[in-house]
């Protein structure tokens, strides 16, 4: 070989450790090579090495990258830990349907159910929008804006309901994966449970069929002892801010005390109220636009 050739010898030496790794990936089925290891006398760990740190650099070609990516290889360490969990979560949630997953849970021998809860602290997955969508591809309510635990009942709800084939009378006593989803769900169908979910909460459960159960009926008026509707409670809290705010705009995590000590979500109520404006009695619109709502008179 002609020493007058730089170029030509650093290919040849990168083309021998590419049918070095080649014939690594083949017979392990990874392209996850330790440091120190050799392929025959061939130093294959330290070449793996090298590689990463020239891509990292921008200094490998995309050519070059793409046959190195064709044979498996992990550009970062915390990409290649990524992947390792992610199949462990893949695995959880065929069995579980979600992937909020307890902390204590595991699968395939990883805790799966502390990794998952780390990468929901805010901020965890800055940099790293392909780790992000690569959970939402397994399950979209990965990271859900409600509780995790309610995610782990509707979970278990939606796999019951595909069980028995559209049946939606899961009764209390219906037990899956160790949790009551019967007496979870009765309770989710209270009027005034039904009113606190958010939109995107009703929304899977009506996917499912699930409704409200009706409300009681009111008995004749006593005005002085008969307690106050949820809505009419909602107008009472809106009628009290607006006289002492002098607006209506409201902020949605906004709680209004009425004078009697109960607690109104004033901003959920009117989010909620909106949203299900088709569905409000005439009465019921009349009072919020007389109250100023422009959405209520429209």
């Amino acid at each position: 070989m002609s020493p007058g050739h730089p170029f030509t010898t650093e290919k040849q030496d990168w083309a021998r450790g590419w049918a070095a790794l080649k014939k690594f990936a083949e017979r392990e089925l990874h392209a996850r090579v330790p440091y120190g290891y050799k392929e025959g006398a061939y130093p294959l760990g330290q070449w793996v090495a090298e590689q990463r740190r020239a891509y990292g650099a921008g200094q490998m070609s995309g050519l070059r990258a793409a046959r190195l990516e064709k044979l498996g290889m992990v550009w970062s360490l915390a990409d290649e830990r990524f992947q390792e969990n992610l199949e462990a979560a893949k695995a959880y949630y065929e069995q579980h349907w979600t992937l909020c997953a307890p902390r204590s849970a595991t699968m395939l021998d990883r805790s799966v159910g502390q990794w998952l809860s780390n990468l929901r602290r805010p901020g965890a997955l800055e940099g790293h929008p392909e780790w992000k969508a690569a959970l939402e591809a397994v399950d979209e309510d990965w990271n859900p804006q409600w509780p995790t635990e309610w995610q782990r009942h509707y979970a278990a709800l939606r796999e019951l309901v595909a069980d028995e084939e559209g049946r939606t009378e899961v009764l209390p006593g219906f037990t899956v994966h160790g949790m009551d989803i019967g007496k979870w769900l009765a309770r989710r169908r209270k009027p005034e449970v039904w009113e606190a979910l958010t939109d995107g909460q009703r929304e899977r459960l009506e996917q499912l069929g699930v409704v409200p159960l009706a409300p009681a009926p009111e008995e004749p008026a006593k005005p002085s002892t008969t307690p106050l509707s949820a809505f009419e409670r909602g107008v009472a809290a809106l009628a009290q801010y607006k006289a002492r705010e002098g607006s209506v705009k409201v902020s949605r995590a906004h709680v209004e005390r009425l004078e009697d000590g109960t607690e109104v979500k004033l901003g959920v109520f009117l989010s909620n109220s909106k949203s299900r404006r088709a569905k409000l009695s005439a009465d019921k619109l009349q009072a919020l636009a007389d109250l100023g709502l422009e959405w209520a008179a429209a």
